[in-house]
């Protein structure tokens, strides 16, 4: 697994030699691998010499690991680790000038740039939340940056600003609501600069806007949950890459609040932390990601001043908990892979006790809420999601009909209220905020994105294809009406395939214009997500991982063979968890796509659990310190699979400094390989944020630029024509 400039001596060559020779066999890979590395040094410094506009230099410092025993690994670029270094900071600066002057003077940027700004700059709302008959959101107006946090003093009352983000000028700032008292009258609301994980915590007095003196560091907090009676608040909050569960009571320093919680649980789980809407108990849920998404659920009565005592533990299976007056609904994969829900009554809580509710069906349950004594329960069927309302005894009530095949959001209601509100959007259907009554089944538009797109012009179908092991596979496609399928249409394939999470339409600016466009946008339902349930995750994850990759790539070539396009005209786009995927399509089939954009990805995937928090993904992917694990995550890693001479396609990779989610070292290294390796005359390009994060905090003006720069790559690469008005 040698770097050289711009390329790696992979494992498969590296274990031919250690086959071959069982001793001295260290010294001869590193040897080998030096070689490597030396050779391509001249070959990568003769092409820059050649292509004087090309990519700028790279520096090559080769570092060698012992990974695992006996086998070295080079790594040429460890240097570009170094975030705050002069020389990778000159390097990030030089890498956004070569992209910017290949970007920018794009021909048909002013019209893509127009399109976006009318597809973003659109008024744009959250979910309500009611308490007290006052009404929680937030809104963003066509012409500002960040949505605004309002409420609302009744159904039909004046929406009045709360907290407005952009107030200072700081338009990478954003607010989210995190709890509110009963009566409405507290909230508590986190500010997020530059799209960054941790946050900060206030308390506003709804009815003065003042601000509490109570201030709370700026972290990452799971649950932050105010009690009914003004007294305090309960939080989890990452203390030293450990969560705690901690206790404030208001008006005192939030240094001193009581730790309640977590300090024997392992770094790798993640606590959260939520007061009943009465404030009798205090629900924490310790979840893991991994086989199951293992959870427990622990409870303390606050009323009686309880011990915190464990509900659901060591069960290797997921809980997620919502309350009913003294019964807590739980909707878990224990024992049903897909699912289904038990009532816990919290006076016997013994697993002896609990009460099946809603047996496990055909359709895969994805989320719980208790609206007015009833439940609402959000499942997927063949990746077509439905919203059912139950009564509490488990009797079905009715099945909320949708327009269209989309996506729900939400729900959000509370115990004591029949008022539920849910979101639908899809593709080509921007969204629109229902007021749902679980008690008469009686609904109305809360709010709606007015989006300049007529919908009925394009259609959304799913289709199902074979994956390299015969697995069938769905997947959505979305076009104009009337494509014809002649092998040329411009075709933009996406997919995540990981940690249990299922991926379905939803609106997007940039697949609103891919399929106004004349292109046709591909949603692939890899295995690793929750499409199918536990079973469909745990065939994608750990030492099954490959088959994320295979269904992806099986795929593309069902696009190409039924010719909805060619390889020429196909480019594949993910981020984060979906960065690790096209980036390791990139690398097994560089000859399948025209064009790929790599978001915030995962690539070093034998380092990855080295930084942030990626710790606790290893229960997902596994870890190279594990020589077992080793050995299958080494066999499909991007970083290390690049091969020098390889005709790659045009990549755009992007990250942003305040990514403190996924490190921004993956993409900063796996650009200078790239760059070095590729053949194919294609760009290899870095657009890298210095104020951006993994998700959140960009202004709607950056968003239009930034979607511009991808696309305008995308189309660029691909052979498409400046767009046409969406409207037409």
């Amino acid at each position: 697994m040698a770097h050289n400039d711009g390329t790696i001596c992979r494992f498969e060559n590296a274990m031919k030699v250690l086959r071959r020779v069982r001793r001295r066999r260290t010294l001869l890979v590193v040897m080998a691998l030096a070689a490597i590395v030396s050779a391509t040094q001249v070959s990568g410094k003769l092409l820059r010499d050649e292509a004087a506009a090309g990519p700028p230099p790279t520096r090559i410092d080769v570092v060698v690991d012992e990974v695992t025993p006996g086998v070295k690994i080079a790594d040429p670029y460890r240097w570009l680790e170094d975030q705050e270094s002069a020389e990778t900071r000159a390097w990030i600066e030089a890498q956004n000038k070569y992209t910017d002057s290949l970007l920018k003077p794009l021909p048909g940027r002013e019209a893509l740039q127009k399109e976006f700004t009318g597809l973003l700059k659109v008024t744009a709302f959250s979910l309500p939340r009611e308490r007290g008959g006052r009404y929680f959101f937030t809104m963003r107006l066509p012409e500002q940056d960040q949505a605004v946090l309002y409420y609302r003093p009744g159904v039909n009352g004046a929406n009045q600003v709360l907290v407005d983000p952009g107030e200072g000028g700081d338009h990478t700032t954003t607010v989210n609501l995190l709890s509110i008292t009963p009566d409405g009258k507290l909230i508590a609301y986190a500010l997020r600069h530059g799209g960054k994980d941790e946050v900060a915590p206030h308390l506003m007095d709804v009815d003065s806007r003042k601000l509490l003196p109570d201030a709370f560091p700026e972290a990452r907090y799971f649950g932050f949950s105010l009690l009914p009676d003004k007294s305090g608040v309960y939080y989890a909050k990452e203390v030293k890459e450990r969560n705690r569960v901690f206790f404030h009571k208001m008006g005192s320093d939030t240094a001193q609040d009581a730790e309640l919680f977590g300090a024997d649980i392992p770094a790798n789980k993640i606590l959260s932390a939520r007061v009943s809407e009465d404030g009798r108990y205090l629900l924490i849920n310790v979840a893991q990601f991994g086989p199951g998404n293992p959870s427990e659920i622990y409870v303390k009565n606050l009323a009686a001043n309880g011990a915190i005592l464990p509900i659901t533990k060591d069960l290797g299976a997921s809980f997620a908990g919502d309350f009913m007056g003294d019964r807590l609904f739980v909707s878990t994969n224990w024992k049903a892979p897909r699912g289904r829900i038990l009532e816990i009554d919290l006076k016997n809580p013994g697993q002896e006790n609990w009460k099946e509710i809603v047996p496990e069906g055909p359709a895969v349950m994805e989320g719980l809420a208790v609206s007015g004594g009833k439940l609402a329960v959000l499942s997927v069927e063949n990746v077509i999601e439905q919203l059912k309302i139950y009564e509490a005894g488990g009797k079905l009530l009715r099945t909320i009909p949708l327009p269209a095949i989309g996506s729900i959001g939400g729900p959000t209601s509370r115990a004591g209220s029949d008022e539920l509100f849910y979101t639908f959007d899809s593709f080509h259907i921007p969204p629109t905020i229902y007021r749902y009554n679980t008690a008469t089944g009686k609904q109305e538009i809360w709010a709606q994105s007015k989006v300049p797109m007529d919908s009925s012009a394009f259609e959304v179908r799913q289709v199902w294809y074979n994956s390299k092991d015969g697995t069938r596979v769905p997947m959505f496609l979305a076009y104009r009406k009337g494509i014809q399928l002649d092998g040329s249409n411009p075709t933009l394939l996406t997919g995540y395939g990981g940690f249990d999470l299922s991926e379905l339409p939803v609106y997007r600016a940039e697949s609103a214009a891919w399929i106004a466009n004349g292109g046709i946008y591909a949603l692939a339902n890899l295995r690793g997500g929750s499409e199918f349930g536990e079973e469909w995750h745990r065939a994608g994850m750990m030492e099954k991982k490959q088959n994320v990759f295979d269904d992806f790539i099986a795929a593309a070539e069902w696009l190409v063979k039924n010719k909805y396009t060619r390889p020429e005209r196909l480019a594949i786009r993910g981020t984060s968890n979906g960065g690790l995927l096209v980036g390791v399509a990139l690398t097994q089939r560089p000859d399948l796509f025209g064009a790929v954009v790599c978001g915030f990805p995962l690539l070093d995937m034998v380092r990855y659990q080295k930084f942030l928090v990626a710790r606790w993904w290893v229960p997902e992917y596994g870890s190279s310190a594990n020589g077992e694990q080793f050995k299958f995550i080494y066999a499909y890693s991007p970083y290390h699979h690049v091969q020098q001479g390889t005709k790659y396609p045009a990549v755009l990779l992007v990250t942003g400094d305040a990514d403190t989610r996924v490190a921004p070292l993956h993409a900063r290294k796996m650009t200078a390989l790239l760059q070095a390796a590729s053949a194919s005359g294609k760009p290899i390009l870095l657009h890298y944020d210095t104020h951006a994060g993994h998700s959140g905090g960009v202004p709607v003006s950056k968003q239009v630029d930034d979607l511009t720069d991808e696309f305008g790559f995308l189309y660029w690469q691909l052979g498409v024509s400046p767009p046409i008005s969406i409207g037409k």
